[in-house]
Formats: structure tokens, C-alpha cells, sequence
């Protein structure tokens, strides 16, 4: 959020140069007192009121999402001269905001674009985006620059996809569900030097890829995340896409063909979501492949063994171990698989309930009951005692229906009977 955008959304950008004169960022703003206000300028007691009222009304939110803008605006301002970047580019629109802007007071659709704005900057950057641009009730995010990720175009369409489901449960002014429509698109520009001045700088960034993005997000429905081709090829198979065929897009030279993104895919290996089945043939691990064979032996003798396999991003690490697999294909083992996720740092146990939901079979549309039933399959297998299944079933969020005995433990100990019925369960 901008000085300058606040002061218009209340209707007052009159006042914007006197702000911009005396330096009132948006950490001063929170501290400023009505004589503060009328050292300013403003003469007007109904617009100092209005100001105060406002002011009052910013939540640590606000603050905290334009923190981060600023730290990204802090890293962009450290590079010097025009670079070409591999980017990816994301425009969110909201839906219908002409009508309403025209059916709420000025004040509450100032707030309902703060809470949107909000929503929208705590997603992206949490994503690995930046915030570069504000534009009404549109939002320009980059993905790729300042700071460039393996993965920014997933980290954009995952990001677009957050904001599609979190804009619709927004409780604000509007009274009714926000919708939003996202165009990602990725290509090659040249960022270049800031332009503006002030609250207003950023960085010009030249290049088709913006316009693209601004053009998809023009033809995708409400609720909608639509992609370019650069974009789909970098994903591989880690979301559900709709091929919306060949477009004709206003202002870009080429028809290109584009799709909708409609969910995360259920598979867990980024390796095998990004490459499939399809494999290059391992050159030069020779030596490292008969090692990893001499531990398979000795477990197969009875001697445990564990492989930490570790390394750089990029160097096949993960084309090692399918290596591995294709060469014990004929061997009867079991190979649980547990994957973390830069997403999901903050969920605990989850390489472990996303690998029991995998083994389980559950479904993006199964019911509680079919979930419960499910379960019930796969700790059979093993024959887990009730106590534990209550466990894991409560771990996967799934509200018990009788068939479990009740859990009633102190959170401490809850924990670690948790953790004990999963030791358990691997040695069953």
C-alpha cells in the first residue's frame, strides 16, 4: 500500500504532495496526532476526523505486508543497470469493481480494496513474489526478480490459485463474495531502470510478458487462472490444466495457445512431475550406483541401511535414485516416499499425512465417511490397534464418526503418542 493510494482512497489526494513533502511514510503515519495533521494543511475538521478515523483503522497487516514490499523494493533498488530476466509475470483483476465502487460509500470501498490488496500481498510474497504495482483494483506481482527461484512459475500459479480461493471469503463492506481473474505468463524482459520518484518509483520492465499476462487475465472467467504456453512447459505435471485451445490475444503479434489452472495435482515427486517417465540415460554415476546396490544387499542380509543422498539443486540427485528403483524392479520392497515442501514449512508432520493420504487413495471429492473407510483399509493392512488409528485420524483432520475410541490427552501428550503410533506403525 502507497501513501498515495490510501490518501485516494479516501478521497483525499489533495493532501498527497503535502504528505510526500514532509516524508510521512506508512510507519510515521501510524503516529500521526490531529496537530500533526493540521501542521500539515488540513484545514478541514470533517477531513482531519476522516483522516485520524482511518489511520486508526490500519491493522498490523498492513503494515506487515508493506514491510515486505519494502524489503523487495529495498533488493531491486540495489541493482544499478538494465539485465535481461527470465520472468514470470501475474495480473489479478477484481471482478465487477466498477458496480462496486458505484453501489458502496467511498470508505467502504476503500476498505474492501485495502482487505483485497492485503489478501493478494500476503500471498504472493509468501509465494516467493513481489508486489511491483498497484493499479487500482488490479495487482502486477513479479515472480523471478528481485530475487529468482528454481520454481517461479509454480510458486505463480500457486500463488494465483491461493488468491482465487482466499478472495471469495474475505469478510468485507461488499456483503457479497470477491472475485478475482489472474493471467500469468512467462517470457524474457529487460529490467531496466526506475522510473517515478518517491512512493511512485519501480522498475521498467520491457518486454511482451506483461502484456501477455494483462491480456490472459482479460479472457479468464471469474474464479479463473489462465497460463501462457512458457508457463505450462516449466510446470510439467504438477497442476490440473483445461487446454483452452489457440487464442487470438489483442496487441500480441502470434495466436498462442493457453490454459486454465485449475488445481495442484495429487502427484508428490517434483522429479517425476517435471520429467514423467521419460528419462535421459544416467551417464557417469557408475560408481555411485554400485554403492547404493552393495547397501541394498546388506538390508536384504538384515542389516539396516540408510543413504543420505545429498548435493546442489540440479546435479540428479533424484535421477540417481530412480536409477536405482528401475534397477530393483524386479525386487519385492516397499518404498514409502515423503516429500517436504517449501509451501508448507509451517505444517507440522506433513511429508508424513500427505504420504498416508497418497497410500490411503483419498480423493479431492471423497466424503468424510469415504475418507474414514479408506483409512480404515489401510491400517487393517497393518493391524494398527484403534487407539493409534483414533491418532491418525486426527492427524488428518478427520473428525472421528464413532467408529474410534475417543482421544482425551493433554496436547504434550498427545504429541508423542502420536509420534509413538507412527514408530509403531513402521514397524508393523
Amino acid at each position: 500500500m502507497e501513501i498515495a493510494d490510501w490518501l485516494r482512497g479516501l478521497g483525499l489526494s489533495q493532501y498527497e504532495a503535502a504528505f510526500r513533502e514532509n516524508s510521512i511514510d506508512l510507519e510515521i503515519l501510524r503516529k500521526l496526532t490531529s496537530e500533526d495533521i493540521k501542521e500539515l494543511g488540513v484545514v478541514s475538521v470533517g477531513h482531519r476526523r476522516r483522516l485520524l478515523a482511518a489511520i486508526e483503522e490500519l491493522s498490523s497487516t498492513d503494515l506487515a505486508t508493506s514491510a515486505v514490499a519494502g524489503s523487495a523494493a529495498a533488493g531491486i533498488a540495489e541493482a544499478t543497470s538494465a539485465e535481461r530476466r527470465h520472468l514470470t509475470v501475474m495480473i489479478v483483476d477484481l471482478v465487477g469493481s466498477t458496480a462496486l465502487a458505484a453501489r458502496l460509500d467511498p470508505e467502504d470501498m476503500r476498505d474492501v480494496l485495502a482487505a483485497y490488496h492485503t489478501c493478494c500481498a500476503g500471498l504472493i510474497a509468501s509465494n516467493g513474489g513481489f508486489v511491483a504495482k498497484h493499479m487500482g483494483d488490479g495487482v502486477l506481482a513479479y515472480f523471478g526478480y528481485p530475487q529468482a527461484h528454481e520454481q517461479d512459475a509454480e510458486y505463480a500459479v500457486r500463488a494465483a490459485l491461493a488468491i482465487v480461493a482466499a478472495a471469495p471469503k474475505l469478510n468485507t463492506a461488499a456483503a457479497a463474495p470477491l472475485h478475482v481473474r489472474v493471467g500469468v505468463a512467462t517470457g524474457n524482459v529487460v529490467v531496466g531502470d526506475l522510473l517515478g520518484s518517491g512512493g511512485a518509483q519501480e522498475r521498467d520492465v520491457v518486454g511482451d510478458t506483461p502484456n501477455l499476462a494483462a491480456r490472459l487475465q482479460g479472457i479468464a472467467e471469474p474464479d479463473g487462472v489462465v497460463i501462457d504456453e512458457g508457463t505450462r512447459v516449466l510446470l510439467g505435471n504438477l497442476f490440473e490444466l483445461q487446454d483452452l485451445g489457440t487464442r487470438d490475444l489483442k496487441g500480441i503479434a502470434r495466436p498462442g495457445r493457453v490454459w486454465a489452472a485449475l488445481r495442484a495435482s495429487p502427484v508428490a515427486s517434483h522429479f517425476e512431475a517435471l520429467h514423467g517417465t521419460d528419462l535421459t540415460p544416467l551417464v557417469g554415476r557408475e560408481e555411485e550406483c554400485e554403492l547404493l546396490l552393495r547397501r541394498w544387499a546388506r538390508a536384504k542380509d538384515g542389516e539396516g541401511q540408510v543413504v543420505l543422498l545429498s548435493g546442489e539443486a540440479g546435479i540428479g540427485k533424484s535421477r540417481l535414485a530412480a536409477s536405482l528403483i528401475e534397477r530393483l524392479a524386479d525386487e519385492p520392497l516397499t518404498r514409502p516416499r515423503y516429500f517436504c515442501s517449501p509451501q508448507h514449512t509451517d505444517d507440522a508432520l506433513f511429508p508424513i499425512i500427505s504420504e498416508m493420504e497418497r497410500t490411503a487413495k483419498f480423493a479431492r471429492d471423497d466424503t468424510l465417511q469415504a475418507k474414514l473407510d479408506k483409512l480404515d483399509a489401510l491400517l487393517k493392512y497393518t493391524s494398527t490397534p484403534a487407539e493409534d488409528a483414533a491418532l491418525f485420524a486426527e492427524m488428518l483432520s478427520l473428525k472421528p464418526d464413532g467408529r474410534y475410541p475417543a482421544i482425551d490427552l493433554a496436547p504434550p501428550l498427545r504429541r508423542q503418542r502420536t509420534l509413538q503410533a507412527l514408530v509403531a506403525q513402521w514397524r508393523r
